[in-house]
């Protein structure tokens, strides 16, 4: 075929960047990789990254719908649950939970109400 998809970015609505801040960044352990607004009072676009998970979210209007579900396939997932715990966010005390389907997943649900769901097959 010639042609080799390399990777998937997900674009998720957000509405506030205070509240997108405290969830992504400091609480999910985020990083910001880079961030673009067309002008003052404009809504922002930005990118932010965890390893090899990397989620686009944006103020504009049309790029996406509140609500959206992704899964991230993970390693590590009881370890990285420990470490949200750790941080005692406010808002969210996701568990892991074993699937009939043979993994362990650990959902969030950002201040927007989208859904990111890690997981980890059981071997």
């Amino acid at each position: 075929m010639g042609v080799l998809f390399l990777m998937i970015i997900p674009i998720f609505r957000i509405f506030d960047i205070e509240k997108t801040h405290s969830f992504y960044i400091e609480y999910l352990g985020f990083k910001m990789d880079w961030k673009h607004q067309y002008a003052e009072n404009m809504p922002f676009y930005f990118q932010v990254s965890l390893n090899n998970a990397v989620l686009h979210l944006s103020e504009h209007h049309g790029d996406a719908s509140p609500g959206s579900a992704i899964r991230i396939k993970i390693k590590g997932l009881k370890s990285y649950h420990s470490l949200l715990t750790e941080k005692e966010y406010p808002y969210s005390k996701p568990a892991v939970e074993k699937t009939p389907w043979n993994t362990n997943e650990l959902t969030v649900i950002d201040p927007f109400s989208n859904k990111i769901t890690f997981y980890e097959e059981i071997k």
